[in-house]
């Protein structure tokens, strides 16, 4: 069975901005907003995004071309040939070929050529979703000549080689990390220790604007990583800068909140977002129907707000707007959760005829990524175990949630043919216990309905341990409407070695439940 291919990575990095270059003489330090755009356009490290924001970074240091680009750092003219051999290594098209300019043009070569060589490094490293390997013969090499000539740098070349040198992941224990480090103190005049202090120091998310905040958040989301340092860190931010931020910016700073399943420790951040959206609900309503749908899979509806969005105004003005759709699509998911998680709201609902299906067919990323799923072999394997009558594929159930596979189930554990069911439960629920089962209207047998969930690797976020917000919210919602189900994860999954070994893993799987078929179950 085929695993997913990886996603596609980033665009590579721009030029970036805000960045500036101190020139000769004058102190620099690099901006924290460009060292995340850096960082963010260049497939970066959940480790090392979270060092950004926690930890200060090594000194000054130069990370984008300024007019001083063309001078050697270490004072003094610039002459012909030192200036083409900069343009050589600028537009060198792979890490040997930068050793190679080094290495043969000895006489042509200043202490910042060495700075360019490594920012040309990142730039390779960094420009394609998948850069080629660099060999680590070719690493050491230019480790080597760095470490050779450190001693001649100036104190401006030293830092910006060594805080490069780390961006590149070179170790923070290596011979050439630690020799820039050494050659950086010895120029340094000695400095009593600091003061103990919190981490959040030079870089702190408030010091960061909105817009990379959203940038950070963007790529969280769509990366499908569940950091808990940065996403605390966005969760800060938007608490800081509460009375600055608009909602059609607080929707992008939730959104990976709701997406990663994950609600923050900080104490203010849900009555925050009940202050922001009872200021601003009557100014973006799309923004603010995204808001709650990202509250509403981490289950912290704020009932003020579901009173704004379900009265007769709201409702009234969104239906003329070019959105309307998908607002009603929203919410109806919202009154869908009203419904099931909110006994104790008593404020207006969505009126009937305002209610439009969830999700009436699979979901883009499920669509996008079908020759990698394992749907098809587990439809055929169903068929091969229990006949293609006893079972139905991709069935969306009011109020609109598609299900992988859906059993109807007799009260003695055979699974009866699909057709001669009902195959829906009522929605909304009956008032009856839940998980009791519910009578089918043609055969008045207490049957049951099990639908088969398939849990594939997009459905968690990266760590592969917790669901997506949305995979969660469904299956939370299936659930409460009286459905049984059965999870079917990717690591199960994949482990099967062709139909047989799946079909006896299927059958594993029913008869645990109870289920019986064939000519003794019906």
């Amino acid at each position: 069975m085929r695993r997913p291919r990886g996603e596609p990575g980033p665009r590579a990095p721009r030029p970036t901005e805000g960045a500036t270059c101190a020139g000769p003489g004058e102190s620099w330090s690099p901006s924290p907003n460009s060292m995340l755009r850096v960082l963010l356009s260049a497939q970066t490290s959940p480790a090392r995004l979270s060092g950004l924001l926690l930890i200060p970074p090594v000194q000054p240091c130069c990370l984008g071309p300024s007019k001083w680009a063309d001078r050697p750092l270490g004072g003094g003219p610039s002459a012909g040939p030192v200036q083409g051999l900069q343009r050589l290594l600028e537009q060198a098209k792979s890490p040997g070929e930068l050793l190679r300019w080094l290495g043969q043009n000895p006489t042509k070569v200043r202490a910042h050529h060495y700075s360019v060589a490594l920012r040309r490094l990142g730039q390779l490293l960094g420009s394609r979703p998948r850069p080629p390997p660099v060999e680590q013969a070719t690493l050491q090499d230019l480790s080597q000549l760095i470490i050779r000539n450190c001693p001649s740098f100036d104190i401006h070349t030293i830092h910006v080689c060594l805080h490069l040198a780390v961006l590149l992941g070179f170790p923070s224990d290596g011979p050439l990390v630690c020799a820039l480090e050494q050659e950086r103190r010895l120029r340094l005049p000695p400095k009593p220790p600091p003061p103990l202090q919190p981490l959040l120091r030079e870089a702190r998310p408030e010091e960061l604007t909105p817009h990379v905040m959203v940038l950070l958040a963007q790529h969280l989301a769509r990366h499908r990583l569940r950091e808990p340092q940065l996403l605390e860190a966005i969760a800060h931010f938007l608490v800081v800068q509460e009375t600055q931020l608009s909602s059609k910016v607080v929707q992008k700073l939730v959104l990976p909140f709701g997406r990663l399943n994950y609600l923050p420790l900080e104490q203010q951040f849900m009555p925050c977002l009940e202050r922001i959206l009872a200021r601003e609900a009557g100014v973006a309503p799309l923004a603010t129907v995204n808001i709650l749908m990202s509250l509403c899979q981490l289950r912290c509806l704020p009932f003020r707000a579901l009173h704004f969005v379900f009265s007769p105004g709201f409702i009234n003005y969104i239906s003329g707007t070019p959105h309307a759709l998908i607002v009603r699509r929203y919410l109806s998911l919202l009154d869908t959760a009203v419904e099931l998680e909110l006994p104790g709201y008593r404020g207006p609902r969505l009126p009937r005829r305002q209610q439009v299906p969830i999700f009436p067919q699979p979901l883009i990323t499920d669509r996008a990524r079908c020759k990698y799923s394992h749907k098809d072999i587990v439809a055929e394997g169903l068929r091969q175990l229990l006949g293609e009558e006893k079972y139905r594929q991709d069935l969306t159930v009011p109020p609109g949630y598609c299900t992988d596979f859906l059993l109807c189930v007799g009260s003695s554990g055979a699974v009866l043919p699909v057709r001669t069911q009902d195959p829906f439960l009522p929605y909304p629920p009956r008032s009856c216990l839940q998980g009791q089962a519910a009578s089918s209207p043609t055969t008045r047998d207490p049957a049951q309905r099990v639908v088969l969930v398939l849990r594939e690797r997009w459905h968690f976020c990266r760590d592969g341990r917790v669901l997506l917000g949305s995979r969660a919210l469904r299956e939370r919602h299936l659930g409460l409407m009286g459905y049984q189900l059965l999870p079917l994860p990717f690591e199960e999954l994949e482990s099967q070695r062709g139909l047989p070994q799946l079909k006896s893993y299927l059958r594993q799987k029913l008869q645990a439940l109870g289920l019986r078929w064939g000519p003794e179950g019906g």
